[in-house]
C-alpha cells in the first residue's frame, strides 16, 4: 500500500538534454513553487500538505497516510472511486500522494489537452473527499494487509530499513513506519481521520508545486480553487530528539528466511542546507552508491566475495531501494541518518559480511579516502547526478524539497548538486568524514533465522571463518583472515530479539 495510485498515467517526459531543456524555477509566492517548462505537452501537480506521519497522535499511528488514502484512492463528493477510475482512464492520468515523516505530497500529470477535466478531479479529491465507510473500511484493510503481510513478508530488505529506522528513533515521532502499527491502525476511527483532514488540510498548510506546460491564466484558477479550503494555522512539531545511541546495539527480527538482510546506521546533524551534506554525499557515493558496482563496499563484498546482491550506503533517507535505481524527491526530514545496506547474504556468511562492512566504516573513518577515490567519484557523481531528475515532475519535487531545506539554488537544485559537487576538495571531504562518522555507537535491524544462535555468536565475538566454493586469490584470503576476527564489542543486553509477527503489532 506504499504507492496510492487511482490509476498510473503513461506519460514519461524526458528532458531532452536534461537541465537545459527544463524550465527554471519561478518562486512568486510563499505557497508556490512554480516550474514552467513551455514545450512540456504536460502539466505536473506536487500539492505539499505540510504534515506528515510525525504528527499522528500517540495511539493513532498511521492516521496521516490513512488520511491521505482517503483522498486519493476513494470517492468524492462528485463522483464515486469507480467512476474516478473510469473518468482518468482516458486521460491516461492519475493522482497519487506520497505521505513521509514530515510531508505529504499529493501529485499527479496529465496531458495539456485534458487539463480542465483533470484538474476538476485532483481538487475535488482534496477539497471535496466523500469520506465514505466503505472506502475507509477498504483502505484501512489494505494499509493493515501492507504491515502484516507485504512489509513483514515480501521483502526482508524493505523490513530491515524499516526495523531500522525504527530502532534509531524510537521514541520519537519518527519512531514508527507511516503505515503505523497493527494495533494502532485498528484504533482509528472514520472521525478520527474526518478531524485530522480538518486540522491539516487547510489554506494556511499548502503549497503548490506546479511544473510543466501551464500558463498564468491556470495557475490563478488553480491556486484559487485550493484557497477554498478552510483556514487554519498549524503549528510546527518539534524536531524529534533521539535517545543517544551507547554501544553496538542490535534488532535481531527472527524469521524463517534463506538469507539474512542487514541495515545499520545513526543519526547525523547535516541536511541538505548544510555544505558539509555535499561531502558527505561524495563520500556515500564512493562507498556505496545505490545499484553501482564500482563503489567501494560493493567492490568488497560483492566483486571480490561475491556474497550479497549489494552494498550501500545513505546520508539521507532512500526509500523503496530494492525497487528504485534513482533517489526519489519528498522524503525531506530536519533529522536524517548515516545507513549502510547489505542486500541478504546467506545467514552462513552474515556475520562475516557484518564485520567486513563494519572493519571498512572503521577504515575510512580512522583514514578517509584517497585522492585517488576523490577524484574518480567527484568526476563520477557530477556526470551520475544528471540522472536522478530526468522529468519535470521528479524535479519539481527537488524544488519543493529545497524550500523544505531553504537551499537557496537559483531554481535548479541537481545543477546546485553539481556545482557543489565540482567545488569540493579532498581535505573537506575527509574533515567532514572525521566530523560526522563514527563507528562505535550503532544500531542496527537485521532480519534473519535462528536470532538466538546469532545473539551468541555477536556477543561471544565468535570468529566468522568463510569458505569459498572456488579458490580465491592469496591477498583476499590474508585479508579474510583478518575480517573474521575483526573484534565486536556487542553486550548480551544490548541485543533485542523479536519474532517477525510482533514487529509492527503495537
Amino acid at each position: 500500500m506504499k504507492t496510492k495510485t487511482i490509476i498510473s498515467g503513461i506519460f514519461l517526459i524526458i528532458c531532452a538534454l536534461f537541465m537545459n531543456s527544463c524550465g527554471r524555477l519561478n518562486n512568486s509566492g510563499d505557497n508556490k513553487v512554480l516550474m514552467p517548462v513551455k514545450d512540456d505537452p504536460t502539466v505536473s501537480f506536487r500539492i505539499w500538505f505540510k504534515v506528515g506521519s510525525q504528527n499522528d497522535p500517540k495511539g493513532k499511528e498511521g492516521i496521516a497516510e490513512l488520511t491521505a488514502n482517503m483522498l486519493v484512492s476513494a470517492s468524492t463528493q462528485t463522483h464515486s472511486y469507480e467512476n474516478l477510475l473510469d473518468l482518468l482512464y482516458p486521460m491516461a492520468s492519475g493522482y497519487d500522494a506520497k505521505v513521509d515523516k514530515e510531508m505529504t505530497v499529493i501529485s499527479g500529470r496529465t496531458h495539456k489537452d485534458n487539463l480542465k477535466e483533470y484538474t476538476e478531479l485532483l481538487t475535488d479529491a482534496i477539497l471535496k473527499p466523500a469520506f465514505k465507510e466503505e472506502d475507509f473500511t477498504r483502505i484501512k484493510e489494505e494499509m493493515l494487509n501492507y504491515i502484516e503481510k507485504e512489509l513483514s513478508y515480501a521483502s526482508d530488505e524493505e523490513l530491515g530499513k524499516a526495523a531500522l529506522y525504527n530502532f534509531v528513533f524510537e521514541g520519537t515521532p519518527y519512531g514508527h513506519i507511516d503505515d503505523g502499527t497493527v494495533e494502532s491502525l485498528k484504533s482509528i476511527t472514520f472521525d478520527d481521520v474526518k478531524q485530522f483532514y480538518k486540522k491539516y488540510y487547510t489554506k494556511d498548510n499548502f503549497v503548490i508545486g506546479l511544473g510543466g506546460g501551464y500558463d498564468d491564466e491556470f495557475l490563478s484558477t488553480f491556486e484559487a480553487e485550493l484557497n477554498k479550503l478552510p483556514a487554519g494555522k498549524v503549528e510546527d512539531a518539534v524536531k524529534p530528539k533521539y535517545e543517544k545511541i551507547d554501544g553496538l546495539n542490535f534488532l535481531l527480527v527472527d524469521k524463517e528466511c534463506d538469507a539474512t538482510a542487514i541495515s545499520f546506521g545513526f543519526p547525523v546533524e547535516f541536511t541538505r542546507g548544510d555544505d558539509d551534506f555535499y561531502a558527505m554525499a561524495l563520500f556515500a557515493s564512493w562507498f556505496g552508491e545505490h545499484r553501482n558496482s564500482s563503489s567501494h563496499l560493493y567492490q568488497v563484498i560483492r566483486e571480490i566475495r561475491g556474497l550479497n546482491y549489494g552494498d550501500y550506503a545513505y546520508v539521507e533517507a532512500f526509500l523503496n531501494g530494492s525497487q528504485m535505481q534513482m533517489p526519489m524527491p519528498n522524503n525531506a526530514r530536519r533529522q536524517q541518518i548515516f545507513e549502510v545496506w547489505l542486500r541478504p547474504v546467506p545467514n552462513v556468511q552474515r556475520h562475516f559480511v557484518l564485520r567486513a562492512a563494519l572493519r571498512e566504516l572503521k577504515l575510512v573513518v580512522d583514514n578517509g579516502i584517497t585522492k585517488e577515490a576523490f577524484e574518480t567519484t567527484k568526476k563520477f557523481l557530477y556526470k551520475y547526478s544528471l540522472n536522478f531528475a530526468p522529468t519535470t515532475s521528479i524535479r519539481l519535487g527537488y524544488q519543493i524539497d529545497s524550500r523544505f531545506y531553504g537551499v537557496e539554488d537559483n531554481g535548479n537544485y541537481i545543477d546546485y548538486f553539481r556545482n557543489k559537487i565540482n567545488g569540493l576538495t579532498l581535505e573537506q571531504v575527509n574533515k567532514a568524514i572525521k566530523k560526522y562518522l563514527q563507528y562505535n555507537n550503532i544500531k542496527f535491524g537485521i532480519v534473519t533465522q535462528d536470532a538466538s544462535k546469532f545473539k551468541d555468536e555477536l556477543v561471544n565475538n565468535t570468529p566468522s571463518p568463510i569458505v569459498y566454493p572456488t579458490p580465491k586469490p592469496q591477498s583476499v584470503m590474508d585479508e579474510d583472515k583478518i575480517i573474521e576476527a575483526f573484534p565486536l564489542k556487542v553486550s548480551p543486553d544490548k541485543v533485542r530479539i523479536v519474532k517477525v509477527t510482533d514487529l509492527f503489532l503495537k
